[in-house]
């Protein structure tokens, strides 16, 4: 929990507008390469459902970085690695059998320690990355992929095929995705949001003690006995 309050946030999306009339207030930003941000002009920004996407997500981060103030805060929202693998593992099964071959259909995501790890290379400050992983019932695995064009996440890949998916194949992997996460009927799909939060440096925040710095001992703040052990 985080106990203080904001008085200028930047909403970075795919989908400015729809933020800009939630939050009039809040200065709303798409996703570009370059954000439109001023530097140090904001206390708080919220990166919400855009960077899975990013070619370059520790340049996002970067960014996001120098236009906070001194103890800023950064909120990211975004896909991780386990979104869709229901859905990756059967396309990828059906597509071997019916073509012998293997295409790129659903995009890369990060893991959530390799995303923790980002912030830190973004110079962030008391980084922190948490995983929610939600399953959602669908109909049919058609009904999934109906639900995700209209999400806007569909295949964007540059080596995607640039050809319809065949009649063969989307009926083996609705086959196989049916049989392999089916459940009463209905199908299961995983999506993984992870939660970046870090902070922009500042003197005033904690750090970590210098290395034999302590002036209490383990066994002390445990309330039992220390032993040496043997050599």
């Amino acid at each position: 929990m985080v106990n203080k309050s904001f008085k200028d946030m930047a909403i970075i999306s795919g989908f400015p507008d729809f933020w800009q009339n939630a939050f009039p207030q809040a200065t709303c930003r798409a996703d570009d390469e370059v954000l439109d941000l001023p530097e140090a002009g904001f206390d708080l920004i919220l990166h919400a459902m855009a960077l899975h996407w990013a070619n370059d997500p520790v340049g996002q981060l970067i960014q996001s970085r120098r236009a906070l103030r001194p103890d800023g805060l950064l909120l990211a929202v975004l896909l991780g690695g386990k979104t869709l693998h229901e859905l990756r593992a059967s396309l990828a099964e059906a597509e071997a059998e019916v073509s012998g071959g293997l295409s790129p259909r659903i995009a890369p995501m990060g893991e959530v320690r390799d995303l923790g790890a980002l912030l830190q290379r973004a110079g962030f400050a008391l980084p922190v990355a948490d995983s929610i992983p939600l399953k959602v019932s669908y109909k049919s695995p058609r009904h999934l992929m109906h639900d995700l064009r209209a999400m806007g996440e569909t295949n964007a890949l540059s080596g995607r095929p640039r050809k319809m998916t065949g009649r063969a194949l989307m009926t083996r992997a609705e086959e196989i995705y049916s049989q392999a996460f089916g459940d009463a009927g209905r199908v299961n799909a995983t999506f993984e949001l992870i939660i970046l939060t870090g902070w922009s440096p500042d003197d005033s925040q904690q750090k970590p003690l210098r290395p034999g710095s302590a002036t209490t001992r383990l066994a002390q703040a445990l309330g039992t006995h220390e032993a040496k052990l043997k050599d």
